[in-house]
Formats: structure tokens, C-alpha cells, sequence
């Protein structure tokens, strides 16, 4: 494999001074940012995966690196087991005074805060603000005078209720900081005229309290902003961007930032199904106290999304570039693209010698691939690609089973499976559901030699196929077409990866990773 025929596959930064949306289309969920200065930092939901809420760096808006995130663990021993659904939801960011904070619900442990002075170094162990089930999307908050507060939503699927937000004053007491919820309140109920409204951020301009927040639901909804005279309202509403005419469905949840030289712009979220919830940029101004998101070609106050336009005028030119999405296994740690199914140990991989080992682990009686917690995953990087991986088998113990996996709808693995020093290729196919998985198992003949080029082609993110070769040129069709589809009730795209089990009580083995290498779908 050639690197340096090996390109990124999704640049949002057209190198004319402007940017196509998405700018990043990769699945981080319920995006939240801010500015410090001259950079800016976005975060993300990750639910069960492990390391958690990505930490993303920019200095223009439009070109994204993966910096960091935010827990290494996440911090309740059920993740170490896979939790579909569960985890880390919609974060939230803020500085202040030197120190960054995010807020990270758990939607059935409660609200959590990390700390740091650096956002490229090791965050704070997470602590309780509030610990109690169906509090989510909290978003910190500094008034002028000094005090502190947090809004956030409700999630009814733990708490029994929706559609209404609360705010809270937080003191802190050294150790931490704790919310009273009985010296805050409900500020707003949107069942009337906004309902599903949620992902709060509280923000205050020329002497109102705002709250961005998105209602309607995530695919069909809107962006909603509330504006007050006092932080506990009453709030007036308006709706200030929704899809319209453009093909933008759903677009809400997102950030407020400006720019050093004081243009206004907004961050959000578009769900488009397998691929996950991609991240564009709309510009944004002020009408009357109002702010105007994207474009309003019939000034009614109510923008629509654009698909290409001028960069944001941050004060400089900076390179093109994107998250990472290849990998070379060059380094001494994994790559940052890299997050595991569930909370991970050390000794599950090994990295040297230009390989990624990774060790078999012993699979559980009845324990189905979408649940093991091994599987070593990585966000769609584009709608459509090729995504070619590199094994060797010779460190292979008889009961091993290793290849790559597609976990969404459908738990899709392409397995090269060792037994009595023979090897073949399995398809293995787990329709996961929400109370059982059915699973259906293909043999695919018999697999010579030490190494096997395993590749998964998507087209327009709505099917995977898969092809085998064994010199890496010639390639052949194998296995049965699925569906990519989203995980039922999990709010997550379609991930791609590597894995590496075993079956019985022998000696578990290894298998070593020369490269995972993303290219267009020709």
C-alpha cells in the first residue's frame, strides 16, 4: 500500500475561501463549542465507547483535528461491558478563568464535570454536579456578577417527562461543585409550540439570557432560541433555523461561537441516518435581539442551511485538514480516530514493529460479536469508501477468530477463523434488536497462506459488501450485502473496525494489523 497515495476522505476546506457543509462528516453527536482566543474546541456525545467525548481542535471552523478526549474510562464499572444507548450523552464546554469545563450527563448515573487548564493534557477525574437518573444536556453558565448556574433537559425514557428545561444555581465548594436544584427551577415548557425540546446552552447578549436549544425532534426538528430579561424567565421564544428548502433535515443542537473579528457563527448537528450525526456550520447574525441562523432569502427571521460559503475571517489562513481516518500503526499508541466498544485494558493490544497486535479475547457462551467488548472501532469518515485492512495470521492460535467488523443495525464481521491449524473465512451476521440479537453464520471456503487483505466497500452509506484477496491487488466479491443501518434506539452511525476473539478454553493468539487505509468508492 502506497501512504502517500493515501488522502483524507472528507475535506470540508475548498482552498478558495470557501467550505462546503458538512465540515465534518463523521459522526460527533450533539456537538458543543467555544473559542479561547484563537482556537476553538468541539466536543462530542460517545455514549459506551471508550476513550470518551472526543475533544476536537480548529482555528478557522472549517479544519478539525482530533486532539484529545476528555475520560480515558468511563467512570461506572457497567462499561466495561458494551452498553448500547447508555453513556456519555449530549457534553457541553465552557472557560472560564483560566480553567475548561464540561459538563457530561450520564442519562442514568446523572451529571458529571472534568476539568482542565490544558485541553490538549489529562482531564480531571469525573465528578458528580448532580446524580440522579433522567437529568441530561447540561450546559454551564457564568453571569457578570460573578455566579455560576447550569440549564439543562429531561429525558423520558429514565425520568418519565420531556420538553422542558430547568436552571439551577452551582456553588463551588473547592472538591467540586454541586447543584440545588430547590433554588432553581423550570424555566420553560415546550409542549405547546416546542416540543422534544432539549440540548439547552445559555448564553447573554446586550442584557438578555439566551438559550439555543433544539426542538421538534432530531430528525424533522428545528433550532429554537429563548431569550429573557432574567435568567429564570419568563422566556419568549423563536424558531431561527430549519431545513426549508434546503436538504439539511433536522438541523439543531449546536454552538454559538464568534470569531476575533466579531462575526457571529453556529455549530450543529444534521442525523442522516447510517453515517450518524454530521457536523455543519451555518453563518449567523443579529435582527433585533434576534439571531438570524444561516440564510433567510425571505427575511422572515427563520434561516435555512447553506451548503457552500464564504470561510469564517478569523485574522489568518491555516492549513486544510481533517480528522484523522487511516492508519499505519506507526506509533507508539493508537491513533485518536480509535475508540474501543466499552471500557478497555492495556494488554488488549500491543503497538510496534510497524503492527497493531491485537490479542484475542475469550468470547463468553452466547456472548454475540455486537457485544464484545473488544471490537476496536472507528466513525464513518465519508457516505461512501472502501476501507482496506492488512492481517497476519502466523501468531493465530486453533479457536482464534479474527477480521474486521461493522457495527450498526447489523453487527456485520468478515472473520478469518483458525481450527486444528487450518483457517477459513467467516461471514458472521448479528441483526442486533433491542431484546435479541439473531445471528446468522456464513462459510466462505478455506484461507492459504499468513496474510489476508480484508476489504469493506460502502456506497451512498445505505449497504456494506465485502471482498477478500490474498496479495493485495486482486481482490474477489465474498459474503452476503446487509444494510447499514444506525443501531436501533442508540443514536449512533455505523462504525467500522477490527477484532479479535476466541472460542474455547485453549491458548488465545494474535493478529498483527500492517494497515486500515480508507479510499474512494470508485
Amino acid at each position: 500500500m502506497d501512504k502517500t497515495k493515501i488522502k483524507k476522505m472528507w475535506i470540508a476546506d475548498r482552498g478558495d475561501g470557501t467550505y462546503r457543509n458538512p465540515i465534518l462528516y463523521t459522526d460527533y453527536a450533539d456537538p458543543d463549542a467555544i473559542r479561547v482566543g484563537d482556537d476553538y474546541f468541539l466536543i462530542a456525545s460517545s455514549f459506551c465507547n471508550a476513550p470518551s467525548v472526543p475533544v476536537l481542535h480548529s482555528r478557522d471552523l472549517v479544519n478539525w483535528k482530533v486532539i484529545n478526549y476528555v475520560m480515558e474510562r468511563l467512570p461506572f464499572e457497567r462499561y466495561c461491558t458494551p452498553q448500547h444507548g447508555c453513556g456519555a450523552w449530549a457534553p457541553a464546554i465552557r472557560y472560564h478563568e483560566g480553567t475548561y469545563y464540561v459538563f457530561i450527563p450520564f442519562p442514568d448515573e446523572g451529571i458529571m464535570m472534568c476539568t482542565t487548564k490544558d485541553p490538549w493534557a489529562k482531564w480531571s477525574e469525573p465528578q458528580f454536579i448532580k446524580q440522579n437518573a433522567g437529568w441530561i444536556d447540561p450546559c454551564p453558565f457564568w453571569d457578570e456578577d460573578g455566579k455560576m448556574y447550569m440549564v439543562n433537559g429531561f429525558a423520558k425514557s429514565r425520568i418519565g417527562f420531556k420538553s422542558a428545561l430547568y436552571i439551577s444555581p452551582v456553588r463551588d465548594e473547592g472538591a467540586g461543585l454541586t447543584a440545588f436544584p430547590d433554588e432553581g427551577g423550570f424555566v420553560y415548557d415546550g409542549h405547546a409550540t416546542q416540543p422534544t425540546i432539549e440540548g439547552p446552552k445559555l448564553y447573554k447578549r446586550n442584557g438578555y439570557y439566551y438559550i439555543f436549544a433544539p426542538a421538534g425532534g432530531v430528525k424533522p426538528g428545528w433550532q429554537t432560541v429563548l431569550r429573557s430579561r432574567k435568567i429564570l424567565g419568563p422566556y419568549e421564544e423563536k424558531i431561527v433555523l430549519h431545513q426549508g428548502n434546503s436538504r439539511v433535515n433536522g438541523p439543531h443542537q449546536g454552538a454559538w461561537v464568534d470569531t476575533q473579528k466579531g462575526e457571529d457563527w453556529f455549530l450543529h448537528f444534521q442525523d442522516v441516518g447510517s453515517a450518524g450525526r454530521i457536523v455543519h456550520l451555518q453563518p449567523m447574525r443579529w435582527e433585533n435581539d434576534w439571531p438570524v441562523i444561516g440564510v433567510n432569502a425571505d427575511e422572515n427571521g427563520c434561516g435555512e442551511p447553506v451548503e457552500i460559503y464564504g470561510k469564517p475571517d478569523v485574522g489568518g489562513q491555516y492549513p486544510v485538514d481533517a480528522p484523522e481516518d487511516s492508519d499505519f500503526f506507526q506509533g507508539e499508541k493508537l491513533g485518536l480516530q480509535w475508540q474501543w466498544n466499552a471500557n478497555f485494558e492495556e494488554d488488549w493490544y500491543g503497538l510496534g514493529d510497524g503492527y497493531l497486535r491485537l490479542y484475542a479475547r475469550k468470547r463468553q457462551p452466547g456472548q454475540h460479536m455486537c457485544n464484545m467488548e473488544n471490537l476496536l472501532l472507528q466513525k464513518w469518515p465519508a457516505p461512501s469508501f472502501n476501507v482496506t485492512v492488512c492481517l497476519h495470521l502466523e501468531e493465530m492460535k486453533d479457536g482464534d477468530m479474527c477480521g474486521m467488523v461493522s457495527l450498526g443495525g447489523y453487527c456485520d464481521s468478515l472473520l478469518v477463523k483458525q481450527e486444528k491449524g487450518g483457517r477459513k473465512l467467516l461471514q458472521n451476521i448479528e441483526k442486533v434488536g433491542k431484546e435479541k440479537v439473531e445471528e446468522n453464520i456464513l462459510e466462505l471456503g478455506g484461507v492459504e497462506g499468513d496474510r489476508v487483505y480484508l476489504r469493506m466497500s460502502v456506497r451512498d452509506a445505505s449497504s456494506i459488501s465485502w471482498e477478500m484477496s490474498s496479495d493485495g491487488e486482486n481482490f474477489r466479491s465474498v459474503g452476503r450485502e446487509t444494510e447499514a443501518m444506525a443501531m436501533p434506539g442508540a443514536w449512533v452511525g455505523v462504525k467500522s473496525g477490527l477484532v479479535a476473539v476466541h472460542d474455547g478454553d485453549g491458548e488465545t493468539g494474535c493478529v498483527k494489523a500492517e494497515y486500515f487505509v480508507y479510499q474512494e468508492n470508485t
